[in-house]
């Protein structure tokens, strides 16, 4: 089978998986439960069931949407023929996981506690192996560049102390091993969404140090390379309003998902707004996609979709808890598949 049949395969598995997932009326449905019990029951109509227990409690209903995610990710694996393009979303999984283990080790070297129940399984790298990897200081046969990352943050934290600075290594080491594995697919397309989600999230950390008063050259070892964006060009922004942010963006895609978002005054507000417009960009950045019968961003938009689905899920369920307001609540949702 040539690699072209072997996508219209994909495809067409993909084109038959999307009637499981969530469209208007069933998220209409769960906004208009009655309240946390009420949308679990809708939940347990669907795929999400198999991860439901008689437990209606917060961490519950988390374990079951991480289960559904985790079910796609092992079913993509069985018919997508680059598994590549499933690392790419799990691989964030996998330096979330590597962060808590970090962390919990330095914590208990000084007498502190260890998080395991934050740890995912989502990521690509089992989590057994991880840990025994980090606690024994042996990362040779780590991927994805960690047998490096690893050991400078280390030597960073027996330096400094400085956790921040941990954390900026490991997100630099994530964002080069997503454009690594894109690269190698040589699908420009591919590798041209992995940039615009650099992009973003260089969009969102730029906002969240200009808050806390970040300078050019404080702010500059937060921005990751291998966007669309030069991060000169980025930190240009960071002296301005928001509000011109837009306009000094405006020959760049991503320009007009910042226009959208307007500056009430409200930095809760508006990083929340930011984060969905930024989510809804990189959706639209695969839409043609479905226009293609053998195209691998198929694989990508199908994922991004289903992760989006989760986190509108948790945005409901969490809403229910704490009774918001259902207008505002439908406002923060992201754009399905």
């Amino acid at each position: 089978m040539s690699r072209g049949e072997a996508y219209g395969y994909a495809v067409a598995r993909i084109r038959a998986m999307e009637s499981l997932l969530f469209d208007a009326a069933r998220y209409q449905r769960l906004l208009d439960a009655d309240g946390i019990v009420g949308a679990i029951k809708i939940i347990g109509e669907t795929n999400y069931a198999r991860g439901l227990t008689d437990d209606e409690t917060a961490e519950q209903y988390d374990s079951a949407l991480e289960a559904e995610l985790l079910a796609t990710f092992k079913e993509f694996q069985a018919f997508v023929p680059d598994r590549a393009l499933i690392d790419i979303f799990r691989l964030p999984y996998d330096f979330h996981n590597v962060k808590a283990l970090l962390k919990g080790w330095f914590n208990a070297k000084t007498g502190g506690k260890r998080r395991w129940e934050i740890l995912t399984p989502l990521g690509s790298i089992s989590i057994d192996d991880l840990t025994v990897r980090i606690e024994s200081e042996e990362y040779s046969l780590l991927p994805y560049g960690l047998s490096q990352i690893l050991p400078a943050c280390v030597s960073a934290w027996e330096q400094t102390r400085d956790i921040v600075e941990v954390e900026r290594l490991l997100d630099e080491g994530l964002f080069s091993a997503m454009i690594t594995l894109a690269s190698s697919l040589g699908e420009p397309r591919v590798l041209g969404w992995v940039r615009a989600r650099i992009d973003s999230e260089n969009i969102r950390n730029l906002l969240r140090l200009r808050r806390f008063g970040f300078d050019a050259a404080a702010a500059a070892p937060f921005l990751h390379g291998g966007g669309t964006i030069d991060p000169m060009t980025l930190l240009s922004l960071l002296p301005e309003p928001y509000d011109a942010w837009g306009r000094m963006l405006a020959y760049f895609d991503i320009g007009a998902a910042v226009s959208s978002v307007q500056d009430d005054g409200s930095f809760d507000n508006l990083i929340v707004s930011l984060e969905k417009a930024l989510d809804d960009y990189c959706q639209s950045r695969l839409a043609n996609a479905r226009y293609s019968q053998n195209s691998p961003e198929n694989v990508l938009a199908y994922l991004w979709g289903k992760e989006m689905e989760v986190k509108n899920i948790r945005t409901i369920l969490v809403s229910k808890g704490t009774e918001s307001d259902r207008d505002e609540v439908r406002r923060l949702m992201r754009h399905g598949y």
